[in-house]
């Protein structure tokens, strides 16, 4: 693979760690960029670089427009706040630079509009950065799904489980933009990570889609009790009022008649889940039991439909682990970044310019998964009423040709 001059727009958290443990191990990325709006995270990533024997970056802004215009940069990658994932994305097509944004959600439909229009006229290569469709299992899932294993798909789970009440309460402290995503808004603000590997399961833009969307909000109590219970946070937060619902559930219908449910879920204790299920006519695969159940199976157990053995998809993953796992086992790659997902996602991105082929999550898939958050705050608004879903595709999610044989081919070849 040839040599791509790559910008990094946002040092945070997540762009900090990119740059410190990913990006400066890849031979063929040269970070030749770095942007975000605190001077001290640029030189943290710029020590990070240099402490990995990689050459200083040419630019080192605080402004992105800067970084997207400058000649020394090629490649963008967005791993900024959420706010500023579209902004930087339209600037970087038209100046067509190929370009990968992280995940999160839309603040509105004509947002995601905007996106397509952008990639369609200008054809510079887009992909969203949502590696939970590289996950083991969920790979495993769809490669069991396309041998027809659980039949039928009717109906999938999905969710993002995990208590971030820490990391929202100090989000000021911390300069953490979630803070103020749970002050001023009440949707499904994180709607990728679950709907991103369903989707691509449920074909959503290749023979399917979303045709309307329903959310229901619980009231906000948990953030408010968290920092209740800490003297620090109580001081400062004690009378503050977050409008984000602590538990929200949307359910999506599909064309074919399937239908999807995910949860957002992030203020309240509990342990980490993506909450996905597949569930068809033949039978199942479930995330949080870790369990696959076939209809006709023999588990050894009378109990089983009463008390599923938990753990048993250990049973399964060596014959359906999907081809991608089974080179990346093969390869003997370091784990890199969530068990790897996040090694597979960024070298599909870079693997795709290299051969021009088209990305693997492209411009239709982010913007029917990020307008997710957009229309389940119309849905909320109105009472949790029903809203129509667009289609992003213009129609053409009928006939969208089948995805190229090559190295991250997502559905498996049969």
């Amino acid at each position: 693979m040839k040599t791509f001059r790559t910008g990094v727009i946002g040092l945070g958290c997540r762009g900090g760690w990119w740059v410190e443990n990913l990006l400066s191990d890849l031979d063929y990325i040269s970070v030749t960029g770095l942007c975000d709006v605190y001077s001290d995270r640029i030189r943290a990533a710029g020590a990070a670089l240099r402490a990995k024997g990689r050459p200083a970056p040419a630019v080192l802004t605080e402004d992105y427009r800067a970084l997207i215009d400058a000649p020394e940069v090629d490649v963008v990658l967005v791993f900024s706040a959420w706010s500023n994932h579209f902004d930087a994305a339209i600037r970087a097509m038209r100046a067509g630079k190929p370009v990968a944004i992280e995940v999160g959600g839309a603040y509105s439909v004509e947002d995601c509009r905007t996106l397509v229009e952008v990639q369609e006229q200008t054809g510079t290569p887009f992909m969203l950065l949502e590696n939970c469709v590289y996950g083991e299992y969920e790979l495993m899932a769809l490669n069991m799904v396309r041998h027809g294993m659980f039949g039928d798909i009717v109906h999938c789970d999905g969710g993002y489980l995990h208590d971030l009440r820490d990391e929202v309460s100090r989000g000021n402290e911390n300069r953490h933009y979630r803070f103020r995503e749970y002050l001023t808004g009440n949707r499904e603000n994180y709607p990728t990570h679950e709907i991103g590997p369903i989707a691509k399961l449920m074909r959503i833009n290749n023979g399917n889609r979303f045709v309307s969307l329903v959310s229901v909000a619980s009231r906000a109590a948990g953030l408010h009790a968290y920092i209740e219970n800490h003297d620090e946070l109580r001081e400062k937060y004690g009378q503050t009022v977050f409008r984000q619902g602590d538990i929200v559930k949307t359910l999506l219908t599909c064309a074919d008649g399937s239908t999807v449910c995910i949860t957002l879920d992030t203020t309240l204790p509990r342990y980490y889940s993506r909450g996905f299920c597949v569930r068809g006519t033949k039978g199942f695969y479930e995330e949080a039991t870790q369990s696959v159940f076939l209809d006709g199976a023999d588990y050894g157990a009378a109990e089983w439909n009463w008390a599923p053995q938990f753990g048993n998809r250990k049973d399964y993953i060596e014959q359906w682990r999907h081809p991608i796992w089974k080179r990346y086992r093969g390869d003997g790659v370091k784990e890199q970044g969530h068990g790897g997902m996040d090694y597979l996602v960024i070298d599909a991105f870079f693997e795709a310019l290299d051969k021009g082929l088209p990305m693997p999550i492209d411009v239709y898939d982010a913007a029917a998964w990020m307008a997710i958050s957009a229309l389940s705050a119309e849905s909320i608004e109105k009472g949790s009423m029903p809203v129509p879903f667009p289609d992003f595709t213009g129609g053409r999610w009928k006939t969208r040709k089948e995805e190229p044989d090559w190295k991250y081919r997502l559905d498996p070849a049969l």
